[in-house]
């Protein structure tokens, strides 16, 4: 028999596949994204509060903590929605490379949420990772915007990563989640309510392949990987899951390959770039536990 251990990190790499089949799914599902994203959040929502209904888990929470989970709730809706627009204008394989330039991001960005001083290495390692997003821009300029939307999407990502950091040490990270989905449904809904292209009369005719996707999209790649992402970080260190976490794009790319061959084969120099990008990612993430091991 396979030890606790062995199974929750074989359980973990299937939650690191599920977040790569999440841009598969983006491709296959027809609705653009801002739409996309209202009908995840809304069925991700209504699920995690079954959930948390079945485990009896309190959803009180004080007035002034909801207003900054439904900050969490609006950044996590945009980075969705940029996510879903650039695998629409551009494909996987760019959203997934550009996706990865997070850790760039992140060098900056907790060091204004954690009050520390940025690290010299973390600087060399962003430099790396924007030679490799103009590596990409050299050989995919015509997916300039998707590139944008990529970006932008990383920005949201890490933005929405640390909000979250400071909420999951005073709460359950389900009712965390919970909050958040339902303003990022309530924030899209007021979007799309003042949009001239918002809740139009087909907004809510499904195809039967659109909904199965959504189905599997907001069950199995949300509510169900934000509840066993949680549960196996009981058994395996936060070092190892953001580790294997930032395999995501290997996975998603690698997937695209074998399932959108055609529109997914890229020049080289494209895979020169977005090994910088990941391979930067990964040794950031090694750098960091040295240093924390050192501490």
């Amino acid at each position: 028999m396979p030890s606790v251990k062995l199974k929750n990190q074989l359980h973990l790499h299937f939650l690191v596949f599920i977040a790569g089949f999440t841009a598969i799914l983006g491709e296959l599902i027809t609705l653009e994204a801002t739409a996309l994203v209202w009908y995840r959040m809304s069925i991700a929502g209504v699920l995690m509060f079954i959930y948390l209904k079945l485990k009896k888990i309190n959803l009180r929470v004080p007035p002034k903590d909801l207003v900054k989970f439904f900050v969490a709730g609006v950044v996590i809706a945009l980075h969705w929605i940029t996510f879903f627009a650039a695998i629409k204008v551009s494909n996987i394989s760019i959203t997934l490379a550009m996706f990865s330039t997070g850790a760039f991001f992140a060098s900056f960005i907790e060091p204004i949420f954690y009050k520390r001083k940025i690290i010299a290495y973390e600087i060399v390692f962003g430099l790396v990772v924007i030679a490799g997003v103009f590596l990409i821009m050299q050989t995919e300029l015509k997916y300039f915007l998707g590139i944008c939307l990529g970006i932008s999407s990383a920005l949201f990502s890490t933005l929405f990563a640390v909000l979250n950091g400071k909420f999951v040490a005073k709460y359950n990270a389900s009712v965390i989640s919970f909050y958040e989905f339902v303003s990022g449904v309530f924030f899209i809904s007021v979007f799309l309510w003042i949009s001239p292209k918002g809740f139009h009369s087909n907004f809510f005719n499904l195809s039967i392949s659109d909904f199965g996707y959504l189905a599997l999209l907001a069950s199995i790649c949300t509510a169900y990987a934000f509840i066993a992402s949680v549960y196996v970080m009981k058994y395996i260190t936060p070092y190892s899951v953001i580790l294997t976490y930032n395999l995501e794009p290997i996975y998603g790319i690698i997937l695209a390959l074998i399932i959108f061959p055609k529109s997914e084969t890229m020049r080289p120099l494209f895979y020169v770039g977005a090994a910088l990008i990941i391979c930067t990612v990964l040794l950031n993430a090694v750098f960091k536990h040295k240093k924390k091991e050192k501490n």
